[in-house]
């Protein structure tokens, strides 16, 4: 047997993984490390999984951008997916006595996209080794794009260019094809759908700003989601760059699928409509959706000047515009009819971002939107005259102010509008019971001082603090179950209407209204803390004086010192 190069040595002894036969030969008994084993007892779904799995594709990038390995991995993933399900109803048909298991209607028929032959894993596992394995894989995908329309123009399709090494992409294949899927137990822990949120978000790290421009960091799309509770209605995002927002609200509606009213029904109480500029990032999307059996009308195209549901009226609105987006179209909007409460500036988009979704909400809709902190207190441009007339509307139910470092796109804090059309109690889509009438008020919270960080640059919220922002929100809208709500000092506060126009002339930063954070009463004597002060500095003095003694002495030992 050949000797492995230091990658095929990686997958196979460190991670465990059976490296395709046609080109190790003979194969060995498996080589599982511990680390392994453990992981694939935990059903191979933990974090320690998803991100081993990532260090070895990552391995096998060489000198290819993270931009455009991105599609190498993602597309990759997404076939072997759409191959596992066809396998697995394949394997279901055979056992059927008048089913046909080569009849594309059949997999049609249990919503299962139809495989043909050329693009099977299967065919790509055999192949994985040979030179021509980069024109095979293109064959995989445009075969299965012609077979399910829905699929037309998304997949990637350029393997074959010698650009990308195709040693290094058969050693992929045989990486994903490691990735067990089989039985409804796996799929039901959504693996691979876990796989593909995860490499995204690390794609996006590794592409840093421009990351950004497609995915939103998980812990803001989990607070969006967990302060709107999108039980049931019509779901729109008009910048839904890979579909996150999707992706956690149907996650939401499954966890609580039994309860809050909704009655048992998940996915088909949800219809999900978004619009993305960016054609790569349309295609992700589409991906992303497929990849979890997520039905949603998912247009491609410039939301301002062609807004490609003009009619639609939202229950919920979730949505990370890009920050202060500067060339929108501004100059051939300049009569739009959503320009409602003002004109945006021309070289800054937050206020058209946030009018257009105003504009698409219904009667009792409600819209949770990442801004930059600038949209909060900016009067420049017309910005001041356009979120006072927002404020005096009555739309804003609450503002949450972020701690920095949450996005790819820049370091600074970012806040989140939450607006409606309806603040007089009337429930939400999906809800039954009566919410308190907060017509003239608004509720403030500071969550700057939030979040742990997870590497140098990048802050993530936690589970724990997400619940208590969301919980706070709920408290204040009176829902059932959610306590009593209070202002907290330096957290959250109530605010009328009244009291933003005239003490803060509508500038809305959380900061100004919550205050600053109660501080334990020291009730210690002052004499008698000072002396307890001075005697512990004399003795840091004493100490350091023979710390400092000691290392003269040594420096003299040395011949360094006097």
């Amino acid at each position: 047997m050949p000797n492995k190069n230091p990658i095929d040595k990686f997958l196979q002894e460190d991670l465990g993984l059976e490296l395709n036969s046609q080109s190790q030969g003979k194969q060995k008994p498996q080589r599982r490390s511990r680390r392994t084993q453990k992981a694939e007892v935990n059903d191979r779904a933990l974090l320690g999984f998803e991100a081993k799995l990532w260090e070895a594709a990552n391995a096998l990038r060489g000198s290819m951008d993270a931009a455009e390995y991105k599609h190498v991995v993602l597309g990759l993933i997404f076939l072997k997916y759409i191959s596992d399900a066809f396998e697995e109803h394949r394997k279901r048909l055979e056992q059927e006595p008048y089913a046909d298991p080569e009849d594309p209607d059949e997999y049609r028929a249990a919503n299962v996209f139809w495989v043909p032959p050329e693009a099977r894993w299967e065919r790509l596992k055999q192949n994985a080794r040979r030179p021509e394995i980069g024109q095979i894989v293109d064959e995989a995908m445009e075969a299965l794009e012609r077979e399910n329309p829905s699929l037309k123009g998304v997949l990637p399709k350029d393997y074959a260019r010698p650009a990308l090494d195709k040693q290094r992409l058969g050693q992929l294949i045989d990486l994903i094809t490691n990735i067990r899927l089989e039985g409804e137990e796996a799929r039901g822990k959504d693996v691979l759908g876990r796989v593909y949120e995860y490499f995204l978000g690390q794609f996006a790290s590794a592409e840093g700003r421009k990351g950004g421009e497609f995915y939103t960091p998980a812990s803001v799309v989990k607070l969006l989601v967990e302060m709107l509770e999108p039980f049931e209605g019509r779901v729109y995002d008009p910048c839904c760059g890979s579909g996150g927002m999707f992706v956690q609200s149907v996650r939401f509606v499954e966890a609580h699928a039994t309860g809050n009213g909704n009655g048992g029904r998940a996915r088909a109480r949800i219809s999900i409509y978004g619009q993305e500029l960016n054609y790569t990032t349309w295609r992700l999307c589409k991906m992303n959706l497929a990849i979890r059996g997520i039905e949603g009308k998912i247009e491609q195209g410039d939301t301002f000047l062609n807004d490609r549901f003009p009619d639609l009226k939202a229950d919920y609105i979730l949505a990370n515009p890009p920050f202060n987006m500067k060339n929108w179209g501004a100059e051939q909007l300049r009569h739009d009819k959503r320009w409602k409460y003002g004109l945006p500036p021309a070289r800054n988009a937050n206020f058209a971002w946030l009018q257009h979704m105003i504009h698409h909400l219904s009667p009792v809709g409600y819209a949770g939107v990442v801004l930059a902190n600038g949209s909060l207190s900016s009067n420049q441009s017309n910005e001041g005259e356009i979120r006072k007339n927002i404020v005096e509307a009555d739309l804003v139910d609450c503002i949450v102010a972020l701690p920095d470092k949450l996005f790819y796109t820049t370091q600074i804090p970012a806040c989140l509008w939450f607006l409606t059309r309806d603040k007089s109690g009337r429930p939400p889509a999906g809800q039954k019971k009566r919410l308190r009438d907060r017509r003239g008020e608004v509720l403030f919270i500071d969550a700057r001082k939030m979040g742990v960080m997870v590497d140098r640059v990048h802050r993530e919220l936690t589970d724990e603090e997400i619940e208590k922002i969301a919980r706070t929100y709920h408290a204040w809208r009176a829902e059932d179950g959610a306590g009593e709500y209070k202002d907290i000092p330096g957290f959250c506060i109530s605010a009328t209407i009244e009291k933003i126009r005239r003490e803060h002339d509508y500038i809305l930063t959380p900061g100004r209204y919550v205050g600053v954070e109660i501080q334990e009463e020291d009730d210690e004597i002052f004499e008698e803390k000072m002396k307890r002060l001075v005697a512990e500095l004399e003795a840091q003095f004493s100490e350091g004086a023979k710390l400092e003694e000691a290392i003269k002495r040594n420096l003299r030992e040395l011949g360094f010192g006097e």
